[in-house]
């Protein structure tokens, strides 16, 4: 099975880029892997806070892809998985794809502001040549039936 690989984090156009990989997840009978990063510790010298950090980030990433995971289920018939790491973005979604050999394509938002597409698109495009999958970016201004329309 094909496995679309989407990241879940705090940006607006995540949402786009959520509902296009339920979808094409959906058409294709394929699957959704949403992956979320939490970033380095800031709090390595003080160890509890920086358990409690943790912990409360995995709770919070939690109850935010279970707004995602209801609706992929109840709209879509996609029952996604998730998957938390710990570290710094790039590598971390590189390091998810090498481990998961059914993710075929990264799906990406773009930012719709003028302040460029993101940090995670200024950086794949740096590495386009080297990436083992291809790469979707759904546009962070696209209407809801737009991209019904195009999946």
């Amino acid at each position: 099975m094909r496995k679309f690989l989407v990241v879940l984090d705090d940006s607006r156009e995540c949402l786009n880029a959520m509902r296009y990989a339920a979808m094409r997840a959906s058409k294709t009978g394929g699957g959704v892997t949403v992956l979320s990063i939490i970033p380095p510790d800031e709090f390595n010298h003080w160890i509890g806070v920086g358990e409690i950090f943790r912990e409360e980030a995995r709770e919070r990433i939690e109850v935010h892809f279970e707004v995602f995971a209801k609706w992929m289920r109840d709209r879509q018939n996609v029952n996604p998985d998730l998957v938390i790491r710990e570290g710094e973005p790039m590598p971390e979604i590189m390091a998810q794809i090498a481990e998961d050999s059914e993710i075929g394509v990264l799906v990406l938002g773009a930012s719709a502001d003028n302040k460029g597409p993101g940090p995670l698109i200024s950086a794949l495009t740096r590495q386009a040549g080297t990436l083992p999958i291809p790469v979707t970016i759904v546009p962070g201004d696209l209407s809801k039936e737009k991209l019904e329309a195009i999946t």
